[in-house]
Order: C-alpha cells, then structure tokens, then sequence
C-alpha cells in the first residue's frame, strides 16, 4: 500500500502544481488512498520532496534530484572499486563484486535511482538486481559500463 501510494505521488506531483499537503492529500483521496496530513508529512519526508519555486510565482512539490556531484562520485567510486563482472538471465542483472564488497555496491546502486532497478539483493560477493524487463537489463547494463569505463 505505501509503495503504491508513493508511486501515486510522484505521478500527482509530476502531473500538477501541488502547492500544500492539503491539496495533496485531496488528491489521493480522490484517488481512492485514504490518508491523513501525518502519513503524507512522513511520505514527503521519505520520498525527499521538496519545494520549488514556479516561475509564476508560489512554489509546489518536487522530488528533490540528487544534485550532490561529490555523493554520486563516491557511488561511482564505490562502484569501481568493487566491481568484477556483470551479466544477465532475462530481467535478472547479475553482478560480481570483490569478497565483502556486493552489500556496499548494491546500497550504491540503490541510492543512484537507476528507473531500470526494481530492488537489488546482496550476498557477499554476489548482487542480484530484479529489473523491469529484459530490454531494460540490456540498457542497465550499458549504462553501468559507461560509468564504470569513465576516470
């Protein structure tokens, strides 16, 4: 149910100029998400929104980007430093780390939002990473290469 309704309000937010808490509790109501202004504080709070001015004046929600350059490099970093191989079995994205390294890769790989990855499991050399569809894998795994190929 809280994914559910954390997917909801990305898509509201993404879709309109919501300004309070009230206007997006209305919102998910109307939904059919019956919620209270403490669940949509904690959600807010969660998800990372934020508040961004619209160029007519006021502000409304927005999922705050992680504009932190010296964080995403440290992801990278991480990354680099633990990664041995990588392949796929249809939507499944297989990666081979460094003993002891696949849980800090994984929280890596988790906190840079690829859209492809569903949730990552990690054991102690292994991660196991669930993706949307097999073209989606494909495309991850380009990615991952790119990143990982860049000083």
């Amino acid at each position: 149910m809280k994914t559910e309704r954390h997917a909801q309000i990305i898509r509201l937010i993404s879709q309109y100029d919501i300004e309070t808490q009230e206007e997006l509790a209305e919102k998910l109501n109307q939904a059919g998400f019956r919620v209270t202004q403490a669940t949509i504080s904690r959600d807010i709070r969660e998800l990372k929104l934020t508040k961004i001015a619209k160029p007519d004046g006021g502000s409304r929600y927005a999922v705050l980007q992680n504009t932190n350059q010296e964080m995403s490099q440290k992801y990278i970093n991480v990354l680099k430093a633990s990664f041995q191989s990588m392949d796929h079995a249809q939507n499944i994205l297989v990666i081979k780390t460094v003993s002891g390294m696949a849980m800090a890769a994984a929280a890596a790989l988790d906190d840079m939002n690829f859209q492809e990855i569903v949730g990552c499991i990690a054991g102690d050399n292994t991660i196991m990473c669930a993706i949307r569809s097999t073209d989606e894998a494909l495309l991850l795994m380009e990615k991952i290469r790119k990143m990982l190929n860049e000083s």
